[in-house]
């Protein structure tokens, strides 16, 4: 998935509004900004293969550090302690660790069976990305639910907090439906860049946005 974990990460303001966009969408997103580190480094492997799946041209075929389910229970875990040792807020730390790990189940969800559950243990997939009008309507989904939630939850105190989040959403779906209907990615280095690009662009953008919206109390 894509923009189905920046959902989640929308979603959570409405559990720890005290926390901040950065933290919350770093949290599913976490595992993805692992992955193009681990792939430059060599540590995991992938090939790009169109038709592997309808939906995406690439094999991810050795992800284990990152993307297996146990490696993202102690990611999660780790994440969660620094926030708290930090925050000392126990709803955002849990926001976190539920976070972290929601990467592995969507993932699950969407991938063929290439999700692992422990580095060189069996993989798993329900093989959404096999249809893909099914994997746009569920994220497309799950994006205006998540993002429902996060205009709800917060007011704009300036345009900054109004704009810049309108912009934020709209670059996403620009990114999400530009992808699928481009071709293959030219390397795996190309891949692994942009990743690291997006991961410097947008939790940033997230923390900068949020800054500039207030809570909404509850009741």
């Amino acid at each position: 998935m894509f923009i189905g974990h920046f959902a989640v990460g929308f979603a959570a303001k409405r559990f720890a509004p005290r926390t901040s966009m950065a933290a919350l969408l770093a949290a599913p997103l976490f595992l993805d900004l692992l992955w193009p580190v681990f792939v430059l480094l060599g540590w995991e492997q992938v090939r790009i293969d169109p038709g592997n799946t309808r939906y995406t041209p690439l094999d991810l075929y050795y992800y284990p550090w990152s993307h297996s389910l146990l490696m993202s229970v102690v990611w999660a875990t780790g994440f969660a302690l620094i926030y708290y040792g930090i925050a000392r807020y126990g709803p955002g730390t849990a926001a976190i660790w539920i976070g972290v790990v929601s990467h592995w189940v969507l993932d699950w969800v969407s991938h063929r069976p290439d999700m692992p559950l422990y580095p060189g243990g069996p993989k798993y997939g329900l093989g959404l990305w096999n249809s893909i009008v099914g994997t746009m309507i569920v994220e497309l989904v799950m994006l205006g639910v998540g993002v429902w939630l996060y205009v709800r939850t917060t007011r704009a105190r300036d345009r900054v907090g109004r704009y810049a989040l309108a912009a934020y959403v709209g670059l996403l779906l620009v990114l999400y439906i530009g992808d699928r209907f481009s071709g293959p990615p030219p390397s795996v280095a190309a891949v692994a860049w942009t990743g690291v690009a997006a991961a410097v662009l947008l939790v940033p953008w997230a923390w900068w946005f949020d800054r500039h919206r207030n809570a909404v109390a509850s009741g």
